[in-house]
Formats: structure tokens, sequence, C-alpha cells
């Protein structure tokens, strides 16, 4: 057995370097792209129980200030995500319809794998709301077989 001592360095476990540039970068994009999916998907929710999605609504449920969220939304119309009509609200173009279901699809995906290996149902929500924006589709894919396990058979 070697002894670690100054003139014989232990073994790294850093892994390569592009490896984790991989990874850093992967990170990153899942992160800029977080807070476009929330929007996109509340916008879809509020749409779907109340017929429209206005700033103040946004706003409240979000937790952020009015100017926040007229920032954020000018970022989705340029984005091609979302329109706004004077006086009438925010509304999803197919894209952000899009975006909004495979949000929700994904969110929901995480939160029942959750509850599967044992988080309690308000733990899972809570954390699904953040890990569904870093899942990669193997992972959601091996999330979805293992539920399938799960399943009794019919």
């Amino acid at each position: 057995m070697t002894k670690n001592t100054p003139c014989t360095p232990a073994k790294s476990d850093l892994m390569a370097a592009a490896i984790q540039v991989e990874n850093f970068r992967q990170v990153r994009q899942a992160r800029s792209q977080e807070r476009v999916e929330d929007y996109v998907e509340l916008i879809s929710d509020l749409i779907r129980d109340g017929g429209e999605a206005r700033q103040v609504d946004l706003a409240a449920r979000i937790g952020v200030t009015q100017p926040t969220v007229a920032k954020m939304l000018s970022r989705l119309v340029e984005a091609g995500y979302v329109v706004q009509k004077p006086y009438r609200g925010v509304f999803l173009t197919e894209a952000g319809e899009q975006l909004a279901e495979a949000s929700r699809r994904r969110h929901q995906i995480v939160e029942r794998f959750l509850v599967a290996v044992g988080v309690d149902e308000d733990s899972a929500r809570r954390d699904a709301e953040g890990i569904e924006h870093y899942v990669s589709e193997a992972t959601l894919a091996a999330f979805v077989a293992f539920l399938a396990r799960q399943e009794p058979q019919a």
C-alpha cells in the first residue's frame, strides 16, 4: 500500500477537463432556460384555469415585482414564446404551448418518480420544480421506465 506523502501524490479523482466543461455547459444552459420554462408553464396554467394570464397574476405567483415580469415577458416575446395584447394580457404562441407542455410533462415525471422512491408528496412537488429543468432526456426516459415497472401489470 502506498502511503501519501508530500513526495507521492494521491490518485486524482478529478474528471477529464472535456467532460467537466460539458457538465458545466449543460448546467449553465439549463439555468438560463429555467426561468423561461417556469414563466411559460405558469402562463399556460393561468390561461387553462381562468382564460387569461395577466402580469399582476404572474408577479403574485412567482413572487417578483411587476417590472421584473415585464422584463421577462419582453424576453419571451423576443424568443417567440408569447404575444402581449394591450389590455388583454399574455398569450402563448404555438412554440410557447409546446415548451409549456414539455416542461409540464418533465415536472410530472420527476414528481411521480420522487414519490415512487419514497419522497413525501410535498417535498416531491417542491423538489421536482427545480429538478425538472436540469434532468436530461436520458434520465427522464430512465424515470419513465422505472415508473412503468412499478405499475401493476394488467
